[in-house]
């Protein structure tokens, strides 16, 4: 097994190398890195943007000067070339590079010659992947060669799945005794002008539900044996419901947090002998007017999935099928500055004199992860603190690489300090309190 490489040398000259900068996500990653430079080794962070068009990536960097007012950035951030269909370009990159942010998606398509290129090459790797199908493919084929070659490829570094994955884990260490079950309840709040999703995410998602038959078909390859339950076995959802804790209807949360999560607790299980936390995600919706408009977009979303025309429709037209929610253009910047996303989560397990085999769990806990808006502003500063993590913390990340969660790569890191210190809260609401009582507590640093 090779010793991970974390510094930078004579034929390794940047930390970190933006690969896809020019891309709609990649361009705000562009800013967070200028933004959050400083924090870099020493104190200087040296960077690169990548990607297949030189005048696209000058426009992203003059766009980045202007915004942050920082017009060094024309001058002092090195562009290199490369193109995901020419793995020659690729492997020149990575030999470059400490670690390689990947913003290039839908990740399906685009993803896996990246990560090869990284291994093959000795470039750690971080994606903002919010696809199980490739991120378990990932784990599936290169996490031996990963681990040979002391490479970490940690995908879902975005909105998915940190604040879920490392929510959890939050959780656990917040709660005195065995946490044994937890559900996260997702809701997004917007300005006047309302929220949008650029239609990347929409792609992704239409080939995710078109594929879903080759991910049971990859879950049987991976050879996954079931987990422990310990305590009471958490109850699944109905696909609508009125939720009594958020006081409005929800669903399940169809994102990657369930798999990032679940293979998070796999890990700490199998590794650590951790005892596993069962795990629910869901969404809130709203009101009857939100669930109406909600079942009709996903009777006709899952009609057209299913066929190639349908497909075709739907991501040609992203905007008129998903009612505004996605976009070819993407949010305004307005849009961005007046959107925030909490996510709360309600665990449950036993208080530390208590035995899991024996009885109902009798403790609760509340906690919350609070941030900005979710796809263009907190997934790049979780993007970016991931990679800081990696770079500052070498000796608190997993013995060997390989392909990893962010829970799994991130567990005895300060990860979760450093995002509160970007604007993302973890907070505990009321901590491991006994079923029979109810204290809330006032979480200030996220308010």
């Amino acid at each position: 097994m090779a010793t991970p490489m974390i510094s930078t040398s004579g034929s390794r000259p940047y930390h970190v190398i933006i690969f896809g900068a020019s891309g709609f996500t990649g361009q705000f990653v562009v800013e967070e890195v200028a933004r959050t430079s400083a924090e870099g080794p020493k104190g200087t962070l040296k960077w690169a943007v990548a990607g297949r068009s030189r005048q696209k990536l000058e426009k992203v960097l003059e766009q980045a000067a202007e915004t942050l007012s920082k017009p060094e950035l024309k001058s002092e951030v090195d562009i290199i070339v490369a193109d995901v269909g020419e793995p020659d370009s690729l492997a020149a990159m990575c030999k470059q590079g400490v670690i390689v942010l990947n913003c290039v998606g839908p990740y399906r398509f685009y993803g896996e010659n990246v990560v090869k290129a990284c291994v093959e090459n000795g470039a750690h790797y971080i994606d903002i992947c919010g696809e199980p199908q490739f991120l378990e493919g990932m784990q599936l084929n290169y996490h031996s060669q990963a681990a040979e070659k002391g490479v970490y490829v940690v995908g879902s570094c975005g909105f998915d799945s940190i604040p879920a994955d490392m929510g959890v884990l939050y959780s656990r260490d917040q709660f005195k005794g065995t946490l044994t079950a937890i559900e996260s309840f997702l809701t997004v709040s917007s300005g006047s002008e309302g929220s949008c999703i650029h239609d990347g995410t929409w792609q992704s998602a239409i080939y995710g539900f078109a594929d879903s038959e080759k991910l049971r078909s990859l879950r049987k390859k991976l050879g996954y044996a079931p987990l422990p339950v310990v305590g009471s076995k958490i109850k699944k959802r109905g696909t609508l419901f009125y939720s009594r804790e958020m006081d409005q209807y929800a669903a399940p949360f169809m994102g990657a947090d369930p798999s990032v999560v679940k293979r998070t607790q796999r890990y700490l299980y199998e590794e650590r002998k951790d005892s596993p936390v069962q795990y629910g995600a869901y969404a809130g919706i709203g009101g009857m007017t939100s669930v109406i408009k909600l079942l009709f977009g996903a009777m006709l979303f899952w009609l057209m999935v299913n066929f190639s025309f349908g497909r075709s429709l739907l991501i040609k037209f992203p905007e008129f099928f998903s009612f505004g929610w996605f976009s070819k253009a993407g949010p305004t910047r307005k849009q961005m500055a007046e959107s925030s996303f909490c996510l709360t989560f309600f665990g449950e397990g036993y208080t530390g004199d208590q035995d899991p085999a024996q009885g109902k769990p009798n403790a609760k806990i509340r906690t919350q992860v609070k941030g900005p808006e979710a796809g263009y502003v907190a997934t790049p500063i979780a993007m970016v603190q991931a990679a800081f993590t990696i770079l500052h913390e070498p000796k608190s990340l997993p013995k060997t690489g390989g392909v990893y969660t962010p829970g799994a790569a991130f567990a005895k890191t300060t990860l979760i300090d450093r995002l509160n210190k970007h604007g993302i809260h973890l907070c505990s609401i009321d901590k491991a309190l006994n079923a029979a009582s109810h204290h809330t507590a006032t979480c200030s640093s996220s308010d």
